[in-house]
């Protein structure tokens, strides 16, 4: 109410007053997607820009690579060396079965490095006539989240402006708001 006793009601601007600012679909410290940006620490993106969105996974760990070749070698020279050396008939039963348990070690190692430091996910992309990597994660779960929100974003810009899940989106940028509804 006001001094004089009336109740006025306050200014509400119409939806063609003001723009709503761009649906969030993903905020990360370093990471943000909206309806029409993709940010990744300094560099950003426009949506409507990013073309043939795939993944894929990164090289494997340069020192879990290096443990396997070394290991690889070294049991590869040794069965040379002893295939040469004539030493093969004068081994024991211990010899042959500690060189059985072996063999297997790189194969080990390999499933060994690829779990403790698997792989990073990519998201690589073309970018004005560029393909570039747009994301990298070693989080699984964390980059599921940005492909799909960059996915997201990218399914709404192809619509275009007043079309699609963002028309009507709701001015807290959450939610896609009203459902699309063809021109008739």
């Amino acid at each position: 109410m006001t001094r004089d006793g009336s109740a006025a009601r306050p200014h509400r601007p119409t939806a063609t007053m003001t723009t709503a600012p761009p649906a969030l679909l993903y905020a990360r410290p370093g990471i943000v997607v909206t309806a029409d940006r993709f940010t990744v620490g300094r560099t950003t993106w426009e949506i409507v820009d990013l073309t043939h969105l795939h993944t894929t996974r990164g090289p494997h760990d340069r020192l879990a690579v290096r443990a396997v070749a070394l290991t690889a070698a070294m049991i590869a020279a040794l069965g040379l060396l002893l295939g040469f050396a004539g030493g093969l008939q004068r081994l024991t039963a211990g010899a042959y079965l500690t060189f059985g348990v072996l063999v297997p070690l790189p194969v080990l190692l390999a499933a060994a490095g690829d779990r403790w430091r698997p792989p990073p996910y990519e998201l690589w992309g073309w970018h004005l006539g560029v393909e570039v990597l747009l994301f990298s994660s070693d989080d699984e779960r964390q980059f599921d989240e940005v492909r799909r929100a960059v996915r997201r974003a990218r399914e709404g810009a192809r619509r275009g402006p007043g079309h699609g899940e963002w028309a009507g989106a709701r001015p807290d940028g959450w939610g896609p708001g009203e459902p699309w509804r063809p021109a008739r």
